[in-house]
């Protein structure tokens, strides 16, 4: 018997013997007592046991065509490593070949050697060399290969993604979903700026194999007891650097502890950036992990050629504006500092006649989806955004990134430049330096251990 397969009797045994929660079966609306979600009456009736079909696991989704992994084809070629190289499940290898994916990604090579083992890990890599689908990967695997346990709860999921931003937990959930989409894993995403009470009746129509959250969204539904992380199987932490920057630790430490102990759930941490606390937090929350880097003399993937433009500040937008123009660029985030300067930049362009909007942190949730939304679908050509936008979102075909102010954090210059060049493709990076922020070059160059390709805009811009 395998140690996962050890482990999961291990835990039927546990689970039917010791568990506090209620062993009777039922229906999505109560809690394992037999009460509604969210109340302590226990003189509410219970629900029977024997309730017709209370306890039937939903049915798998059948494969399109009685589709097999030989219509999957990708020939073995030197120094690249293969999907098909992995046991990975059918219902995974039909949805990988959907995606397009042919080879891993050297991320992708690393780690999934280790993680399919249920080895934990730290993955740290470029932005968009495919570390959202390494665990991704990871984790449905394990969901489909381990079956649960035998008695299952609402509200008790067996994998916890936890991401710093509203706008990556969601994008993590698109990607989960079309990984998931012929398996019959339940996939739920909870963050803030979204209706509490629509999130809390995803809970309760059925099981939960995966959820993705925001650190306190996340909690709040742990701590009315609406979600029971105890028998969690695997935990990612993305963008580990971010969470601390945002001052979310302590609550990431009260969600951690809440799981199992480290040995007795896999954990998973990856971030295109690392630093000393992030390692130390790391090095407290997995057991014996596996830590990859790839590339690590390069911090931004040599896909995306860097520029740093020597302008005045009154010339900049003048800039901009012909950049896009001249140029007929129709997928280009444009990235400034401050959530005024990116409503008023929108503006400017919009006057310009150019198709433009704006995301920052002070927009309400489903405008900031719309508006990733429109620019995803091509509908907008330019996108304003506050580094809000600037981790792990996956747009396609990004061919520009704009700095229009230098960031004031290194670390987010490298996430910045993560939105193009994604995936092998070429992209362009190029920074607006003027009286303001110049002297941020140095700290840069220091940080990406590399000369930038600085100079004064070509005359057709000016």
């Amino acid at each position: 018997m395998s140690f996962f397969g050890l482990f999961r009797a291990i835990l039927n045994n546990i689970f039917s013997k010791k568990k506090k929660r209620s062993a009777l079966t039922f229906k999505p609306g109560t809690n394992p007592d037999g009460c509604v979600f969210g109340t302590k009456d226990k003189t509410l009736q219970k629900v029977s046991s024997t309730k017709k079909n209370s306890n039937k696991k939903p049915k798998k989704k059948k494969l399109k065509n009685s589709w097999t992994v030989s219509q999957f084809k990708v020939s073995p070629a030197q120094g690249k490593v293969r999907f098909h190289d992995f046991e990975l499940p059918v219902e995974l290898m039909h949805s990988i070949y959907d995606l397009g994916f042919k080879n891993c990604s050297p991320i992708q090579a690393q780690i999934l050697v280790h993680t399919l083992q249920g080895k934990d890990a730290i993955g740290k890599a470029q932005t968009g060399t495919g570390k959202t689908a390494a665990f991704l990967i990871t984790i449905i695997a394990l969901l489909l290969k381990i079956p649960p346990v035998n008695k299952r709860y609402l509200g008790e999921p067996r994998a916890i993604i936890v991401a710093p931003t509203r706008e990556l937990a969601l994008q993590i959930g698109k990607d989960a979903e079309a990984l998931a989409r012929y398996t019959s894993l339940n996939v739920v995403m909870l963050v803030g700026g979204v209706d509490y009470k629509q999130q809390q009746q995803q809970l309760e129509k059925g099981f939960v194999d995966i959820i993705i959250a925001t650190p306190g969204r996340l909690l709040d539904f742990i701590s009315k007891e609406l979600i029971h992380p105890d028998l969690t199987e695997a935990l990612v932490l993305d963008e580990a650097d971010r969470m601390l920057d945002m001052g979310f630790i302590p609550q990431v430490r009260q969600i951690i502890l809440a799981t199992p102990r480290p040995g007795d759930r896999q954990t998973m941490f990856f971030s295109a950036t690392f630093n000393d606390e992030v390692f130390r937090l790391a090095k407290q929350w997995t057991w014996n992990a596996v830590k990859v880097e790839t590339e690590s003399g390069d911090i931004v993937t040599k896909s995306v050629r860097q520029k740093i433009y020597i302008v005045s500040s009154k010339d900049k937008f003048l800039i901009l504006r012909n950049l896009i123009l001249r140029k007929n660029l129709t997928r280009v985030i444009v990235f400034v500092n401050r959530r005024s300067e990116a409503r008023r930049l929108s503006t400017l362009l919009k006057k310009e006649k150019i198709s433009c909007n704006f995301i920052s942190g002070d927009l309400a949730q489903d405008k900031r989806v719309s508006t990733l939304e429109s620019f995803r679908s091509g509908k907008t050509h330019v996108l304003v955004a506050t580094d809000v936008a600037g981790r792990g979102i996956h747009v396609t075909g990004v061919t520009h990134v704009i700095n229009y102010n230098l960031p004031e954090n290194m670390d987010n210059y490298v996430h910045r430049v993560g939105r193009t060049g994604r995936a092998g493709e070429e992209g362009i990076s190029i920074g607006f330096a003027c009286e303001d922020d110049a002297f941020l070059i140095d700290e840069m160059e220091e940080k990406l251990k590399e000369m930038l390709e600085v100079s004064y805009p070509p005359e057709e811009l000016l």
